[in-house]
């Protein structure tokens, strides 16, 4: 395809509906062998010109390709379907969804700058930023990114970045996208939003005003459990730079073959999320009446104590489902040797069913460190002495249901 024909076409699927993109967009038959689904080209190098650069400082965004750690057909296929669901200029895919979220804060952060982080986020990403990232000379303040006040508390004269994710991994509690927008840019720093438990099918933050979204493609955006993958989606001048400073030197590549399977994961994506959706408000309907849980918390859900911003940012509320038991650990054994259909197993966002029990005491102690009564009392309210996470799959809503029902007997 001609590369006018190829702008032609980018630009008409701005204008077509998400189901669309998610089959069509960077995806065009081969000029060769005019196949119809996307090549899978495992080739780490490339033959080029004579002329062509040794260093990645020589790259350019559209030069042709040279090294798979610099750019690669298939990754690059990936990253314009995405950059098409997000709405978002560009977009730069990664190993894994830490390794999009290492790759950003080496990038925007150095010693003697201050960032905002929320004091609950993936474990990994908290971890990170409790110990390594102020080792390096870089303050970081977690703060309760729900809490507007909060938010506009910690912020400094030399704060670069708040970094937030809505919902919130593990306890589903959400932050207002366009107010915290508001909030960074007036003091001149940038917004990053973790939207993995969202999807783009229910939120897009660059619309409410983020810099930077960022998604763990091992979950909803692979959807089948079999590819790890991360990525970084913003604006284009931002992002052709942080691929060349800090994603090509890291050295966080996706494998193509793992971009493969997520071009084709991501086909399904809008379906599937429809029927995530449909899934957890039955089962979190279901658990609310149950005798043995003390509460359920799900974005759909009128008791959920954001509903009405739920209602507001998100047009899909997603599959997980977190609720509290009392002897939570104890139940935990008794179901993880009973389920029979659900999977007793980490992550989230899989075709299948997936339940963990996580203990208040546990992540307290190693992930999220609260400054304030107030911080912890937040997490009271969505955790308790511990929750169990369901990430709701796509079996049938009334085969899941009866499941719970026999473990928890």
């Amino acid at each position: 395809m001609k590369q006018t024909d190829r702008e032609s076409y980018i630009r008409e699927l701005a204008r077509l509906g998400d189901q669309t993109k998610a089959i069509h967009a960077g995806e065009f038959p081969d000029a060769v062998t005019c196949a119809s689904s996307p090549n899978l080209v495992m080739s780490t190098t490339f033959v080029v010109d004579a002329d062509t650069g040794f260093s990645v400082e020589e790259m350019d965004e559209n030069d042709a390709w040279v090294y798979t750690r610099w750019g690669n057909p298939t990754i690059h296929q990936l990253e314009e379907k995405l950059a098409a669901l997000e709405d978002a200029e560009t977009a730069i895919a990664f190993a894994s969804g830490m390794s999009a979220v290492t790759s950003l804060l080496f990038h925007l952060l150095k010693a003697g700058d201050h960032a905002v982080v929320g004091d609950v986020a993936y474990a990994a990403l908290s971890e990170l930023t409790n110990e390594m990232i102020p080792a390096l000379g870089v303050e970081i303040s977690k703060v309760d990114t729900s809490d507007l006040e909060a938010v506009k508390g910690a912020v400094k004269a030399n704060t670069r970045l708040i970094y937030v994710e809505t919902p919130c991994n593990p306890i589903l509690r959400l932050t207002d996208i366009s107010a915290v927008a508001h909030i960074a840019h007036t003091a001149g720093a940038k917004l990053a939003v973790d939207s993995t438990f969202a999807t783009p099918l229910a939120t897009k933050p660059l619309q409410l005003g983020a810099d930077f979204v960022i998604h763990s493609l091992t979950k909803y955006l692979g959807g089948h459990g079999d590819a790890l993958g991360g990525v970084i989606l913003g604006n284009k001048p931002d992002l052709a730079l942080l691929r060349k400073k800090t994603a090509v030197r890291l050295g966080g590549t996706l494998s193509p073959f793992n971009a493969w399977l997520i071009l084709r994961g991501l086909a399904t994506l809008p379906i599937r999320m429809r029927v995530h959706q449909e899934n957890a408000l039955e089962i979190a309907r279901y658990l609310e009446h149950h005798p043995r849980v003390k509460r359920v918390i799900y974005p759909g859900l009128p008791s959920h104590p954001q509903y009405e911003l739920a209602k507001r940012q998100m047009n899909n509320f997603s599959g997980i489902i977190t609720f509290q038991v009392e002897n939570g650990r104890e139940t935990a054994k008794r179901i993880a040797d009973r389920l029979k259909i659900i999977h007793y197993a980490v992550s989230l966002g899989h075709h299948r069913s997936l339940i963990f029990y996580l203990h208040s005491e546990d992540l307290l102690q190693t992930s999220f460190k609260f400054s304030t009564a107030k911080q912890l009392d937040s997490w009271n309210t969505f955790a308790g002495n511990g929750i169990f996470r369901l990430s709701t799959g796509l079996e049938n809503a009334k085969d899941l249901i009866q499941d719970l029902e026999q473990a928890m007997e």
